[in-house]
């Protein structure tokens, strides 16, 4: 049996923010430090594919940085385009479906990188096994929420706590077994 693991590794606002009311991350730039990583190279050598909507992508692209994901396979979640580009694909079917094919299929943790839409289809669908949240020590007031509302309550377990001198606090959890 696979055990692959659907793990959401994001960044958020203590106030629970994953982007300003325009979309910007400039906030994340405030915990930037020589050297340091928050320990994403580990968790990124833990995964060989990247799930992400469409939004969050061109973030990514405005911000020249498509080498992150080099070496992954990655789905774009997107209604408005098709098709594929290197090792990405730009997926608008059905999420669910995409996990369970994923999770069938040999290979690496599976890493959800936002936005806010695609995690709350698979919060709704129950789909992430572990969650490790960055959280920046700002109150932005306003923006695009990571967690929404409507989905079904998760019980989780906290399994690590990590400070940084940055402010940064990172926390490690995994979905509990419900009772």
């Amino acid at each position: 049996m696979n055990n692959r693991e659907v793990v959401l590794y994001i960044a958020m606002s203590l106030d629970g923010y994953i982007a300003d009311s325009d979309g910007g991350i400039s906030f994340l730039q405030q915990v930037e430090k020589d050297g340091e990583d928050y320990g994403y190279k580990e968790f990124s050598s833990s995964t060989d594919v990247v799930i992400l909507g469409r939004k969050t992508w061109e973030t990514v692209l405005s911000f020249n940085l498509p080498e992150v994901y080099s070496g992954k396979q990655v789905f774009v979640i997107s209604k408005k385009k098709e098709g594929h580009e290197g090792n990405v694909v730009y997926y608008g079917g059905d999420i669910p479906t995409l996990i369970r094919k994923l999770k069938s299929e040999a290979g690496l943790n599976i890493h959800i990188d936002g936005g806010a839409e695609v995690v709350y289809t698979m919060l709704k669908d129950k789909l992430i096994d572990r969650i490790i949240v960055s959280v920046i020590p700002v109150l932005l007031g306003d923006g695009i929420r990571l967690f929404g509302s409507s989905f079904p309550v998760h019980r989780l377990k906290l399994k690590q706590c990590l400070t940084f001198s940055t402010g940064l606090v990172q926390l490690h959890y995994e979905t509990a077994a419900e009772s």
